[in-house]
């Protein structure tokens, strides 16, 4: 009697097991397939035209080709894509990493003009795809789309792909460049997924002036709260370490904890509704200014290349899979009766993206540049066409947002949906492919000689230098933000005078309240036998009547004094 009971069992026990192992299989290919991606970028490091992410995509192309030749035009991929899967666990450390390593004086001096591209940019492109699918779909053989599908397709489209963005521009070579477009992509993801999550929570059949009211306040606060907890997980993370002192007994814990809490502020905001992007992102900001200067040196190294790591294999990871799942014939099969309707889709999409980032990057420039008092400051035309240029390409993102729209699980039965997902999968191979490849050279056509002014506009604002001001680099430290300057005397020259109190008044606030408390550079905490305490028994002692006689000007004397006082006490 127990007999069928017990041999149903072991079948079900056999099949399970034939699906872990067919797992690891998959695994092992995978893996692979990713050190195979290292070592040929790497061979092709010098090409002015390849970059790492294209590189993977290609890999992941051929491989899906020879997958769906082996399994006879059964499948191309490995692993069936998840949103979650990118979401939960590939995202988090490239966008930390982002906010980590970024050069935080070239990104918080042009912060409202990334703001302004972020969030404002990113809904006047939506609004224009938006408006443009309604008005182009319905003149083509797509059906089952509603206003919610339009609205949704206006925010996929919207959200540049961040992580092609760091790998065709230099933060050393065009640091301007690379604080407009990657600090404005990072807002612009976060922007477009809390938009997308918002349109399809709300009910868009009866449409009012109170629901467009209720809409944007229910974005500004996803924005702010969004913002306010990574900054408050930061401050977190940095007083724990400043306070226990983990470097006197394993450094082990320091990272380890550091790389759970950054993890934790991505979680809480998927717990409490809000933009993990923005949590994570300011996060990373926060950790590099204040928790990283309170950890052991080696901690330090540890964590700086270790993020960084993290983050490379993510996005060679999110790039190889594209690839792969760019020849799914599940999802071609239902448009094998209209190949005309998909490229023309895909046609309309593409420039829709481009008229979208058109309509705001050179207005908003303009505004920018009405509010900045110096020339050197102000964008270029040229530099105005990069960053609409470099902003063309569009990613994972927008692959795993059509995903959620279109399908369930990955798989869709529908032609309509099958339609948008093919289309979109063939506006990121496009994209990443033609505008990425035409990045590098575009920019040393319109602009010759970047590493001229890398010189002057670069700083060592970010942990890779060992050295991390919030606002500035060594050079720019808090005394020199306002010696020197002088008051104006006309209105003519109140006007091209540059403005220093920004900065100076954060300097202040962080010096007096913030470090002391936080930790960071020059508030290191007191660890017996670390390499702080070595390099500081190595250093020249100071004495405060040495000051007088150094000739310095006042202020600095005082700040000099200051610092000293704050040391020893």
């Amino acid at each position: 009697m127990l007999a069928p009971q017990l041999a149903a069992v072991f079948t079900k026990l056999q099949t399970l097991s034939t699906s872990d192992h067919a797992s690891v299989v998959s695994m092992n290919i995978f893996v692979a397939l990713l050190c195979a991606c290292i070592v040929i970028g790497h061979l092709l490091e010098e090409n002015r035209w390849m970059n790492e992410s294209i590189t993977a995509l290609i890999i992941g192309l051929f491989t899906g080709f020879i997958i769906l030749l082996i399994s006879g035009g059964k499948s191309s991929h490995l692993l069936v894509f998840s949103e979650d899967l990118f979401f939960i666990y590939l995202l988090p450390p490239i966008i930390f990493n982002a906010g980590f390593q970024v050069k935080k004086k070239q990104f918080f001096r042009n912060f409202m003009t990334i703001m302004l591209f972020g969030a404002v940019g990113t809904l006047i492109s939506c609004t224009v795809i938006s408006l443009g699918v309604i008005n182009f779909f319905k003149e083509m053989d797509i059906d089952s789309l509603d206003i919610g599908d339009f609205l949704a397709i206006g925010a996929m489209f919207a959200a540049t792909d961040s992580v092609c963005t760091l790998q065709v521009l230099s933060q050393d070579e065009t640091p301007l460049l690379y604080s407009l477009v990657f600090g404005e992509s990072v807002v612009n993801d976060a922007t477009s997924v809390v938009l997308f999550n918002a349109i399809q929570s709300f009910d868009l059949t009866n449409t009012n002036p109170k629901i467009a009211l209720e809409f944007f306040g229910n974005f500004l606060y996803l924005f702010l709260a969004s913002t306010v907890l990574g900054v408050v997980v930061g401050l977190v993370s940095a007083y724990i370490i400043k306070k226990l002192y983990f470097g006197r007994h394993s450094t082990d814990r320091e990272f380890a904890l550091m790389m759970l809490m950054a993890y934790l502020s991505y979680i809480m905001a998927e717990l409490f509704y809000l933009s993990g992007i923005l949590t994570v992102f300011f996060c990373g900001i926060v950790m590099s200014h204040y928790t990283w200067h309170n950890v052991t040196e080696s901690s330090r190294v540890t964590t700086k290349h270790a993020f960084a790591t993290l983050s490379f294999v993510a996005e060679t990871f999110i790039f190889l899979y594209v690839g792969m799942d760019a020849l799914d014939i599940e999802k071609w099969k239902f448009v094998n009766d209209s190949p005309g309707t998909s490229v023309a889709v895909s046609a309309v999409l593409i420039g829709l993206v481009m008229a979208g980032r058109a309509a705001f990057v050179f207005p908003l420039s303009f505004l920018s540049n009405l509010a900045k008092k110096s020339a050197s400051e102000k964008i270029s035309l040229r530099e105005q066409v990069i960053i609409w240029w470099a902003g063309l390409m569009r990613g994972a993102v927008s692959m795993a947002l059509a995903y959620n729209q279109f399908t369930r699980a990955g798989h869709t039965e529908v032609r309509g949906n099958a339609i948008m997902i093919t289309s979109t999968i063939s506006v990121v191979l496009f994209s990443t492919m033609v505008f990425g490849l035409m990045t590098k050279p575009l920019i040393r056509l319109v602009l010759p000689h970047p590493k001229a002014t890398s010189s002057m506009l670069s700083d060592q604002s970010t942990p890779k230098s060992l050295e991390a001001p919030f606002l500035g680099s060594g050079q720019d430290s808090f005394d020199d933000s306002f010696v020197g300057v002088h008051r104006p005397d006309s209105i003519r020259a109140l006007l091209t005078t540059p403005a220093h109190t920004v900065h100076y008044y954060w300097r202040k606030f962080d010096n007096a309240f913030m470090r002391p408390m936080f930790g960071g550079r020059g508030f290191v905490p007191f660890v017996p036998g670390s390499p702080t305490e070595r390099a500081e028994h190595n250093q020249p002692q100071w004495h405060p009547s040495k000051i007088h006689a150094s000739g310095e000007k006042p202020v600095r004397r005082f700040m000099f004094i200051l610092q000293i006082t704050t040391f020893t006490t």
